[in-house]
């Protein structure tokens, strides 16, 4: 199958080059403990075999900072560090990477009397310092509360755009090239509305493809392959990830998934006729990385899926986060969300939390709000 490909500008990440007619290249994410240095070097090292061109770590302390030196040491892989909260932590993990991930919708979390400018002027000139390229990230539920004052609440697609966008501009203007674009959400169509409207925009611009939140497979995996055929396919993405709620030691199922959507699409092998059903259950978990506080999350999603089997014919969304970073904003869009700390699961209805409960209560509960939720919905 022959595609054009949108001739987008070439940004070097260590030994491989993103856009401009380069292969599309699949990246995954470590789900280790960062300071666990001997676990996650085994599993960048098994991502980096099963074929990702780039593996992402986060880095959510100076710990984990210093973890990272030695893990670099360790391995030869491409490595991106994914920049939360603290974007102060970018002069310390820069040495050691060749890619520093950040969201324009974190950075207001520190030294609020500084603009987002002066923060984006600072990171890139880190990047700059230490040869690394940057992506900006920007996710469906981490936009900026201000940015987002400025849509109407039914407009998920505005302040995600409009955030891309201004960031290119702004690292543009300031003379900084050498950078990336992802622009996710865990609804595919929106995926593919977004990354659409931004390349109509922005051709130059590489794209990192993603759903985010795709979940358990086999389903993340039918999510992720609707949103990449149909961007894919009109030219559009310069390197993917396929985020799939799963255990350490089957992380590499990440890589092999996109391998595979990326071998069928070529060979046009496509199966996006089939879309997701709005009039049925859609159950959303976010990807098993490092910031999970307690690997039960990755248990609870599949318990959450085999329990809610009952509701399939009810157009009810379900959300299963792994932690406190995106756990909170992302859960808002869904009917029923679930966020999981260290030993409590948080329970929302929408923006509404209801309440924390322990691993072994959670089920119950959502069980009893699924139930009412579905009560309140039935034709009088």
């Amino acid at each position: 199958m022959s595609i054009q490909r949108n001739r987008t500008r070439q940004v070097p990440i260590g030994n491989v080059v993103i856009g401009h007619g380069h292969p599309i290249a699949v990246q995954s994410m470590t789900a280790t403990r960062t300071q666990d240095i001997d676990a996650t070097v085994a599993q960048v090292n098994a991502l980096a075999a099963a074929g990702a061109a780039v593996v992402r770590i986060a880095v959510d302390s100076d710990r984990d900072a210093e973890a990272l030196s030695e893990i670099r040491r360790q391995t030869t892989a491409n490595l991106s560090v994914d920049l939360q909260e603290n974007y102060r932590l970018a002069e310390k993990v820069a040495p050691f990477v060749d890619k520093i991930r950040y969201n324009p919708g974190h950075l207001y979390h520190h030294q609020k009397h500084l603009s987002w400018q002066d923060k984006v002027r600072y990171l890139a000139q880190v990047a700059r310092d230490h040869d690394c390229a940057i992506r900006v990230g920007v996710n469906c539920g981490s936009v900026d509360p201000e940015k987002r004052k400025r849509y109407p609440p039914h407009d998920d697609i505005g302040p995600i755009l409009e955030s891309g966008l201004e960031h290119c501009a702004f690292l543009d203007d300031i003379g900084f090239s050498r950078y990336v674009v992802s622009l996710k959400d865990s609804d595919p169509q929106k995926v593919i509305a977004i990354n659409q409207a931004f390349a109509a925009r922005r051709p130059d611009v590489p794209l990192h493809l993603g759903v985010t939140e795709a979940g358990l497979p086999p389903d993340g995996i039918i999510k992720t392959r609707i949103a990449f055929e149909q961007l894919i396919g009109r030219g559009i993405g310069d390197t993917i990830r396929v985020s799939l709620t799963l255990p350490n030691d089957r992380k590499p199922e990440e890589v092999r998934a996109g391998q595979q959507i990326l071998d069928d699409i070529a060979n046009g092998r496509m199966r996006s006729v089939v879309a997701l059903d709005p009039s049925k259950l859609n159950i959303i978990s976010c990807p098993s990385c490092s910031r999970v506080e307690n690997e039960a999350f990755v248990e609870l999603a599949q318990q959450v899926k085999e329990m809610t089997q009952y509701a399939q014919e009810h157009a009810i969304t379900i959300a299963v986060m792994g932690c406190r970073v995106n756990g909170p904003g992302e859960t808002d869009d869904a009917d029923l969300g679930l966020w999981c700390g260290p030993k409590r699961v948080n329970l929302k209805r929408g923006t509404e939390t209801i309440g924390a409960f322990t691993y072994d209560e959670i089920l119950t509960r959502l069980k009893s709000e699924l139930d009412r939720l579905i009560a309140e919905r039935q034709p009088a």
